[in-house]
């Protein structure tokens, strides 16, 4: 009887939230990404795989995605640089993508700043190695846009880093990449 009347009670003294799980369109979306060395930049894309967006009454609560890292390329390069490269990324040296196929972020809190802009943290997972990072996210008509700068030390990227090898010279490569991600709904 006692567990009756508090099922009853929490019906109308506790809220009722509704959680919106909005999926995020994988064919529309795009990630674009940019790293830095000393003699230059090399740029590409990532594809989407999966992702969702949660809002409770139109405000964003949560939320995930996934990205393909088997999908990774170089836009920036033709021929057998780009192969090269494309290849070099895809092996252990940089993000292994045979060991680890995908990469995620999965939004565990979100402080609102203004009308259309959020700031998301989360948990980023590169190569099985989780990360708390925050990032800014600008609500836009039909999505959502994100800039995000990665230290891919953080998740034993260390390849051409001059934080962990000396005597690099021009051939270091910046930790820091950045991520330019477009969330179509």
């Amino acid at each position: 009887m006692k567990t009756v009347l508090i099922a009853l009670v929490s019906l109308f003294v506790l809220p009722n939230v509704t959680v919106d799980t909005v999926p995020v369109n994988v064919e529309k979306s795009t990630i674009s990404w940019e790293g830095n060395k000393v003699t230059g930049s090399h740029s590409g894309t990532i594809n989407l795989e999966s992702g969702s967006l949660e809002f409770d009454d139109k405000v964003l609560v949560g939320g995930n995605f996934v990205m393909d890292m088997t999908s990774i390329t170089v836009t920036d390069l033709e021929g057998d640089s780009k192969a090269k490269l494309e290849g070099h990324l895809k092996d252990d040296d940089f993000f292994g993508v045979n060991n680890f196929p995908s990469a995620s972020y999965v939004i565990t809190s979100v402080k609102v700043v203004d009308a259309t802009n959020v700031e998301l943290t989360g948990d980023l997972t590169i190569k099985g190695i989780t990360k708390s990072y925050t990032f800014n996210m600008a609500m836009v008509d039909g999505g959502a846009q994100v800039f995000a700068i990665i230290d891919r030390t953080d998740f034993d990227i260390r390849y051409g880093s001059a934080s962990f090898f000396d005597s690099l010279g021009d051939r270091a490569i910046y930790d820091d990449f950045e991520l330019n991600i477009n969330l179509a709904m």
